[in-house]
């Protein structure tokens, strides 16, 4: 069942607490702990948020006062999330990822008094500017001793504190928690931007409540349902169902490490799992790679299970259910393929969410042939995540679904998406001047995306305002759309930047698929060549622009990719081309790849078509 909305009350906090009352044997969360899985209830979570709030306030925090998280997705992430709002302070977010320069412009724009660091490793990007940053008056380690100086101690030391302030003042925690205002400042998350320094979005206590509400609402996740999540908690996607999960009461298994995916989905076999386009990708590429890898009977089984998953996709999405011949050739590409696919996921998954970036309809399509569902959803890291969700009951592929309860959407008239309600950030830190042109008088907030919705309200987005190209013939490409279509459309592309602004045709820069061309390589006497090598080997040109043409007869004129390039090393975050939620930086790579690109439009790289 689930808990009357009117008891969970309006911050974070007092919803952790009702949730701590209603349920406190539960399990809330399981995370590893000497190589297996530790669990702790929804009483023991929310103790240790008492015990680390109480240490913060302990060390002087005021309210709103910002404290960092500068960690990779852990339990100890959530606990500190968790404390420090309880203490009624604001959590920063930082990504593992980020440089020292970017650290030092977080820490010092949100002038954090506290920061919570996952190990040394991460620490000593703050050590070597610590003179840099005169506020912070006390780092957190979660991992590691803690240092001589008295700048830095461990989390179980906060603890120890916080127990003792508890003990010496029992009342201060609840006077804290009665405290927080729904408009009071929860969260500060820097976007990443793809030039320019990144904006601080302040997200208040309401729209997480908000946000919590909406989603129970839908009924899609009940407290029965196990998540296992690995997404970055730096990430508004992952921030947003940690609020869910407080208000509906599921569990969830916390493992951020990315390497131990397919292990810990064996094991833990969840229910539902978030995660963005990329990962479905790869595995969408491993599991046709295996296909085409075993050849003979295995492979045309497989196209064969396919091709029937595919009709009965069709019918469902029409809601509809297979019958006669089709529904026993249905079971029966079930029982041979559909299964084995799903066992991948551990075999329990009733839908995953894909969230962060545009998921192709060809990719959600093909999953769902094998009875895997993954249903998109849409928002801003200025809309506090889930704006719009697709539903079990009610979705449609290339569509990120209907607006959550709640929350106001209208299409202006140059296509751009403009959303109203709790969910809306309450403003860009320190940026007035950028907030007055993101939020307008009337509180729409402008989102930069462009979309349309259909007579039944599902959206569609068909691109990002600014990253529209604009033929000089006057044509409007939308490049995410034909970059996922190619992506797709042949085997041995990994990634794909298209460009074309104010030039007369459409270019592309590719990286290649690795194992795909890897395997081509050992058929065609390569084996062992580096990627460097295939990159600009003739051969590979070949087969990539075989598939452009294939492509490009699909594809309005304006939209054919005329010509392309093939780069020897993937897109990444570490390398400053992919966002941390993985998503492409355009302007970084157009700008790295200058030279390149403009010897696409020059006739130095060999035509696609």
């Amino acid at each position: 069942m689930h808990t009357d909305a009117r008891a969970l009350g309006k911050s974070v906090p007092e919803m952790l607490l009702a949730r701590a009352q209603a349920t406190p044997d539960r399990a809330a969360f399981l995370h590893p702990k000497n190589g297996g899985w530790n669990t702790l209830t929804w009483r023991q979570t929310a103790d240790e948020a008492r015990a680390i709030a109480c240490g913060l306030l302990a060390l002087g925090l005021r309210p709103e006062e910002r404290c960092a998280i500068f960690s990779s997705t852990r339990i100890e992430w959530i606990l500190a999330d968790l404390g420090i709002l309880c203490a009624g302070g604001a959590t920063t977010t930082i990504y593992p990822a980020n440089t020292a320069d970017e650290c030092v412009y977080i820490l010092k724009d949100c002038e954090a008094a506290f920061v919570f660091v996952e190990d040394p490793a991460l620490l000593s990007k703050l050590v070597s500017r610590r003179d840099e940053l005169p506020n912070i008056r006390r780092v957190v380690l979660f991992d590691g001793p803690q240092a001589e100086d008295g700048w830095t101690i461990t989390l179980s030391e906060l603890e120890a504190l916080g127990r003792r302030h508890d003990a010496a003042r029992p009342e201060a925690f609840g006077a804290a928690v009665s405290g927080v205002r729904p408009d009071s400042l929860a969260t500060l998350i820097y976007t990443s931007g793809t030039t320019g320094q990144p904006k601080g979005v302040e997200l208040t206590h309401d729209c997480w409540v908000f946000e919590a509400e909406a989603i129970d609402a839908l009924r899609m996740i009940g407290p029965e349902d196990l998540q296992y999540f690995w997404l970055p908690l730096a990430h508004v996607f992952g921030k947003v169902l940690e609020a869910a999960q407080i208000r509906v009461g599921f569990a969830t298994a916390v493992d951020g490490r990315v390497e131990k995916l397919v292990e810990n989905l064996a094991s833990i076999r969840p229910t539902f799992i978030c995660a963005v386009p990329r990962i479905f990708e790869k595995v969408h590429a491993r599991i046709v790679g295996q296909a085409r890898a075993s050849g003979g009977a295995r492979q045309k089984l497989f196209l064969w299970a396919l091709a029937v998953g595919r009709e009965v996709s069709a019918l469902r999405q029409e809601g509809k259910e297979p019958a006669g011949l089709l529904a026993a050739k249905a079971a029966a590409a079930d029982l041979l393929v559909g299964r084995k696919i799903r066992r991948i996921f551990g075999g329990r998954v009733r839908f995953f969410m894909s969230g962060s970036a545009p998921l192709s309809r060809e990719l959600a399509e093909f999953f769902h042939a094998f009875g895997v569902l993954v249903l998109q959803g849409y928002g801003l890291t200025e809309s506090s995540a889930a704006t719009f969700v697709s539903r079990p009951e009610a979705y449609r592929f290339g569509t990120v679904g209907l607006p959550v309860p709640g929350m106001e959407v209208r299409i202006a008239e140059d296509g751009e998406i403009l959303l109203r309600g709790r969910g809306v950030m309450r403003r860009y830190h320190n940026l007035p001047d950028a907030t007055a042109e993101a939020i307008d008088d009337k509180g729409w907030l402008h989102t930069g995306d462009i979309g349309e919705l259909d007579p039944q309200g599902f959206l569609k987005i068909t691109d990002r305002k600014k990253d529209l190209i604009k033929t000089s013939g006057g044509k409007y490409v939308a490049p995410q759309a034909l970059e996922s279509r190619l992506a797709l459309h042949c085997r041995y592309v990994g990634q794909v930047l298209v460009h074309g602004n104010n030039r007369s045709f459409c270019a592309a820069l590719v990286t290649l698929n690795e194992a795909e061309i890897r395997a081509w390589a050992r058929e065609a006497g390569l084996e062992g060549k580096p990627l460097t090598e295939l990159a600009a080997d003739a051969r590979v040109h070949a087969l990539i622009q075989s598939s452009i043409r294939e492509l490009n007869e699909r594809l309005p004129r304006h939209e054919a990719i005329k010509r392309f390039a093939v780069l020897p090393t993937e897109f990444s975050v570490e390398s400053g081309e992919l966002t941390p939620s993985l998503k492409l930086k355009r302007r970084i790579v157009e700008q790295r790849y200058a030279p390149l690109l403009a010897s696409l439009y020059s006739g130095t790289p060999g035509p696609a078509n």
